[in-house]
């Protein structure tokens, strides 16, 4: 088993030849950055910031499952458009919603159904939980729309009139105090909603179904093994984009440089965390397992490189860790485990990150021309 101890030689890291128990790798130890202390205090006092702690402080476990969307918690896409016109016009451009209509008349969605035993894409729990959004009707659940506003944002059944709510009935937007807008923010995120100030949870959303934790499904039923060229700001600032709540509504804004910064970061701890889980579900040394644990150490390897210009403190201990992964087969419990603590410096650098302070990452972000 090879094991990597020079940085060169960690830069120089080829894609896995053929078997994949020859990926364990080294990381060297990067300098660090600390926050500034002011930055955490601030944040600390306000009322989203203390949700966090709370909801950071629950078990481990808790944290690392990956985004569920409930189906009996489900109101479906007409409930947001009541509020969400503008941002449901540009989902209902995108494969997102094209899905619904267009994935069980695709030949290739009906090669893999066969090659897995199953009936079809809309009635097989291996598709449509990433394919569709599901909801509960009677005893059953059927798939109501394709990827939607709440397989994204979360089920809203438990959260919807708290993101409603202005402060009082005859109150409006515009009436909201920022104090009023915070602690419904961070009420609506307990309640389970995955907004967009938290942009680990939402990255956590797409990664969820663009790396494929199904071994079975890849070889067997070829399908791939995620998109392989996924990147968050990329993927997010194309034809998906819908910050209409960040101009008068009807404009859909550009996300500033500062946010970018911080989406980039947040895109590729999060792909390293779900790649690294994707890795953990590798049984046998073949087509998934090699593409899973390739995608893992190619994204490391993009994160040190960035790391070296830019001195990310919450980079250095995603690097750390997973410097100790060792990506083979049957290898779950240490993977996991090592997953667990990216997800967690990574929850960390969303919440402390400042984006006026990250320049340094300018050169990684992709073009405008290059968005999806």
């Amino acid at each position: 088993m090879k094991r990597l101890h020079k940085r060169e030689d960690w830069l120089a890291l080829p894609r896995p030849s053929s078997r994949l128990r020859r990926l364990s790798l080294k990381l060297p130890h990067v300098s660090l950055k600390l926050p500034h202390p002011a930055q955490c205090a601030a944040f600390l006092a306000s009322a989203f910031g203390q949700l966090f702690v709370a909801i950071f402080l629950l078990s481990g476990s808790a944290l690392a499952q990956p985004p569920q969307c409930d189906p009996d918690k489900v109101l479906t896409w007409e409930s947001c458009a009541k509020c969400h016109a503008s941002e449901v016009g540009v989902w209902k451009q995108t494969p997102h919603h094209q899905t619904f209509d267009e994935l069980s008349r695709d030949p290739r969605a009906s090669e893999i159904c066969q090659k897995m035993g199953l009936r079809s894409v809309k009635r097989s729990d291996v598709c449509i939980n990433c394919h569709f959004t599901l909801k509960t009707k009677g005893d059953k659940l059927k798939p109501v729309s394709g990827i939607s506003c709440e397989s994204c944002h979360g089920a809203a059944a438990d959260w919807i009139e708290e993101h409603n709510d202005y402060g009082g009935n005859s109150a409006t937007k515009e009436d909201e105090t920022e104090e009023h807008r915070d602690q419904r923010l961070a009420n609506s995120t307990a309640y389970g909603m995955r907004n967009t100030r938290d942009l680990y949870l939402i990255a956590s959303s797409c990664l969820h179904c663009h790396t494929v934790p199904n071994e079975e499904l890849v070889n067997i039923g070829g399908h791939m093994a995620g998109s392989d060229d996924f990147e968050l700001v990329r993927w997010s600032q194309g034809r998906v984009r819908h910050n209409f709540l960040r101009s008068d509504g009807q404009r859909n804004a550009v996300s500033p440089i500062e946010r970018l910064r911080v989406m980039y970061v947040v895109g590729m701890i999060a792909d390293l965390e779900f790649s690294t889980r994707a890795t953990a579900e590798a049984t046998e040394t073949s087509t998934y397992g090699l593409a899973v644990a390739t995608r893992a150490a190619r994204t490391a390897k993009k994160l040190l490189k960035l790391n070296q210009v830019a001195q990310i403190e919450e980079v250095d201990a995603v690097l750390n860790a997973f410097a100790e992964a060792s990506l083979s087969t049957n290898n779950e419990a240490q993977l996991i485990e090592i997953a667990d603590r990216i997800r967690q410096s990574g929850q960390e650098f969303a919440v402390n990150a400042d984006g006026e302070d990250l320049q340094a990452v300018d050169p990684f972000l992709p073009n405008e021309s290059e968005y999806k």
